[in-house]
């Protein structure tokens, strides 16, 4: 960069680079190992397809791709609407909050509930909410508000129960309600051989910032979902570890 250059550029300028920037930077964070990242890569070679049309004079396909791109804060709100939902959510929480203490007892409760479910072959869903409010689904389900234990949680997928369908809602260590429905992924990618649980699982993480565990009563084996991401077939130990990690 020339001297000449540098004497044009103000410290405001390199404010606005840098907040533009670490603004790019955090939503290839938020993206990243997701099907947006694919979508973002085809809209960028159909820009570069665009310019190579203006390039070499192709008038129709110039003309088809100008018409396209002339909406593309519409194409980008369509194609990336969840993506954007958990952004603004994120965005959204202050910058003192900060996640409890992640209780020990809790999350061995969890374990231990998961883990006889599974072995009984008894299906369930327990959804885990963190930052982002989880009251909608709250208020559709029966409310229960009593301390996450394993017999409680047990007695509730029990198949004569009459709360058994749909997931529990836990917030802050309590049961907040059970027999909550929850948004199905549509995903196209995702595996056809995955149950009604596991889709709602990855709905509701694709929507916020909670931690699920799935109990599949067909395999017998326990998983959990969190950003969108599925672990299966988690043993005891596994699955301490892992909700050590993402809740504390």
């Amino acid at each position: 960069m020339s001297p000449e250059l540098l004497k044009d550029v103000s410290l405001m300028d390199f404010i606005d680079i840098l907040v533009v920037a670490f603004l790019i930077y955090r939503i290839l964070i938020l993206i990243q190992g997701t099907r947006a990242l694919q979508m973002l890569v085809g809209l960028a070679t159909i820009f570069v397809v665009y310019v190579l049309a203006q390039i070499f004079q192709l008038v129709t396909l110039h003309w088809i791709l100008n018409n396209f791109l002339s909406s593309i804060i519409l194409v980008i709100v369509v194609l990336f609407q969840a993506e954007i939902r958990r952004g603004l959510a994120r965005m959204g929480k202050t910058p003192f909050s900060s996640m409890e203490e992640v209780d020990e007892g809790f999350v061995e409760e969890l374990s231990r509930a998961a883990n006889t479910l599974a072995n009984r072959k008894i299906g369930a869903i327990m959804v885990i909410e963190r930052e982002t409010g989880l009251s909608e689904y709250i208020a559709d389900g029966v409310k229960v508000d009593a301390k996450a234990t394993k017999e409680i949680i047990t007695s509730i997928f029990l198949p004569t129960s009459p709360i058994h369908d749909g997931a529990i809602i836990i917030r802050h260590g309590r049961i907040m309600a059970a027999g909550c429905f929850l948004p199905l992924a549509t995903d196209i990618e995702i595996d056809k051989d995955l149950g009604t649980r596991h889709r709602a699982a990855l709905g509701i993480s694709e929507e916020s910032d909670a931690v699920v565990i799935v109990v599949s009563e067909e395999r017998a084996e326990v998983s959990l979902v969190y950003d969108g991401k599925i672990f299966f077939n988690l043993d005891a130990e596994s699955l301490r570890q892992r909700l050590n990690s993402c809740l504390g």
